[in-house]
C-alpha cells in the first residue's frame, strides 16, 4: 500500500468547501473544482515515503484509469467526448497544424477516448443525454415553448441543436425549471440552455451514478461526486463556459439518439460491496461499506483506492492508496470506500 497526493484543480465553477473538508483542509476562499489521482500529464499524482515523495509514474508507469473527486458549485460547460478514432484523429490533426499541448484553444490534448463513470456523494444535479422527442413535445405544450417546438417538429433533434448553437443570442423562454432558469440567468441569450431544454434532467441521491460513453452530451450542474474515467483529458465544450468552444467540432463528435434517463444502480456483489457496471473495458469501480472489517484483495495490475466517508483504519476519509496485483488492504471501522482500477 502507497499513500498517494492528489492534484487540485482550481477551475472557476468549483466549491470553495467541499474538497477542503473531504482533505481536512482549511477553505481559502479558491474554488476547488477537482482533485485528481492518476499519472495524467496535467495532474500527476505523488507517491509518498519516509524521504518524501515520488511521481506516482516511477512506482506502477503510466495508469490507463484516472479517479477524481469533483465538486460543482456552478455549472460545467454543456461537453462531449470523442469515440477512439476521433480522438486520434483530432489529436494528430492538432499536432500537424502545430497547436501546443497546453494552448487555451486545444480540443485534443491526448489520443485517448474519454468514457467516464460519475458516483454522487451528495445529491448531484446534471444533464444527460437528449429524452425522447414525443415527451419533449409534451413539455414544449405545457411550458409554451413554441419555437423549440416548431424547429424539431421541422428540422429534428440534431438539426435543431445546430440552430441552438450557431445563431444567437436566443430569446430564451421566460417559463422554465428552475435548474434550466439557473443557467438562462448565468448565461442570458445562450442557445445552450434551449439544448439542455431537450436533455434528461438527472437529480442522483448518493451511490447512484452516471455513466457516459464517447458523443454523450451533458453538464454537470451542483454537487460532489466520485469520477472513474479513461487517464483523457479530451473535451469538445458547446456552451456554459469561458474555456475554448468549438461548435462544429461539438456536433461532429455528439450523438443524437434519444435515450432513457441513464442513472445507473449499484449492483451488490456481496454483503457490503456494490459493483458499477460500466459499458467499458478501459475502468471499474466498487463501493465498499466497511461496517467491522474487511479484506480488500488486489487482482488488477495497479488500483487506487479512496476513502469517501468515515475511518477503515488504514485509510480514512481524505485518503487514497494505490496498491499492487497481490497486495491486501485490511479495512477496519466505519466508512465508504471506493475501490477503482484500469485494464491496459
Amino acid at each position: 500500500m502507497l499513500q498517494l497526493r492528489g492534484v487540485v484543480q482550481h477551475y472557476e465553477w468549483g466549491d470553495q468547501r467541499a474538497i477542503p473538508e473531504f482533505l481536512g483542509a482549511e477553505p481559502d476562499a479558491k474554488p476547488w473544482a477537482e482533485l485528481w489521482w492518476g499519472t495524467h500529464r496535467a495532474g500527476p499524482s505523488l507517491v509518498m515515503n519516509g524521504n518524501g515523495s515520488t511521481p506516482l509514474a516511477d512506482t506502477v508507469g503510466d495508469l490507463s484509469f484516472l479517479v477524481k473527486i469533483i465538486a460543482a458549485a456552478k455549472p460545467l460547460s454543456l461537453q462531449t467526448h470523442p469515440n477512439d478514432e476521433q480522438a486520434r484523429s483530432g489529436f494528430n490533426e492538432e499536432n500537424e497544424i502545430g497547436i501546443p499541448l497546453d494552448a487555451p484553444n486545444r480540443i485534443y490534448r491526448d489520443a485517448l477516448p474519454k468514457p467516464e463513470l460519475l458516483i454522487a456523494l451528495t445529491p448531484f444535479d446534471a444533464i444527460c443525454g437528449f429524452r425522447n422527442l414525443d415527451l419533449t413535445f409534451q413539455l414544449c405544450a405545457r411550458y409554451g415553448w413554441k419555437e423549440l417546438e416548431d424547429h424539431l417538429r421541422a428540422d429534428g433533434l440534431a438539426e435543431t441543436v445546430r440552430w441552438a448553437l450557431t445563431t444567437g443570442p436566443r430569446q430564451l423562454p421566460e417559463n422554465m425549471p428552475a435548474w434550466a432558469a439557473r443557467i438562462a440567468a448565468l448565461y442570458p441569450g445562450n442557445g445552450g440552455v434551449l439544448v439542455a431544454l431537450l436533455m434528461h434532467h438527472l437529480r442522483l441521491t448518493p451511490g447512484e451514478a452516471i455513466f457516459l460513453g464517447a458523443g454523450n452530451v451533458h453538464a454537470y450542474l451542483s454537487g460532489t461526486g466520485l469520477e472513474v474515467m479513461a487517464n483523457s483529458d479530451n473535451v469538445v465544450r458547446a456552451a456554459f463556459t469561458r474555456k475554448h468552444v468549438d461548435v462544429d467540432e461539438f456536433l461532429a463528435v455528439a450523438r443524437f439518439d434519444e435515450i432513457d434517463p441513464p442513472i445507473m444502480q449499484p449492483v451488490q456483489e456481496s454483503a457490503n460491496v456494490f459493483g458499477y457496471p460500466a459499458n467499458t473495458p478501459r475502468f471499474g469501480a466498487q463501493r465498499i461499506e466497511v461496517s467491522g472489517s474487511h479484506l480488500l484483495s488486489a487482482t488488477h495490475e495497479a488500483e487506487i483506492v479512496v476513502c469517501a466517508t468515515g475511518d477503515a483504519g488504514t485509510v480514512k476519509r481524505g485518503h487514497a492508496v494505490v496498491l499492487r496485483k497481490g497486495d491486501e488492504l485490511h479495512l477496519t471501522g466505519d466508512a465508504t470506500v471506493f475501490r477503482t482500477w484500469g485494464n491496459r
